[in-house]
């Protein structure tokens, strides 16, 4: 590979890169529901409150 063509690959990966680690600020509905379900198991586990409870919490927060 010449020199210029290794120059272009490296900023083509470092701008790749840049990209990637950046990403989205603003959270998904998806990403949303899963830290919402994540937030559920740990309460369940702890046993602080009801499943019930807890589920229509969460489905609440989805849907406002």
């Amino acid at each position: 590979m010449t020199n210029l063509n290794q120059t272009k690959l490296y900023w083509i990966a470092l701008g790749l890169t840049a990209l990637l680690a950046t990403g989205c600020k603003k959270k998904g509905p998806v990403e949303q529901m899963g830290e919402e379900v994540d937030e559920a198991v740990d309460t369940l586990k702890k046993g602080e409150e009801s499943t019930a409870t807890k589920l229509d919490d969460a489905v609440d927060e989805l849907t406002e």
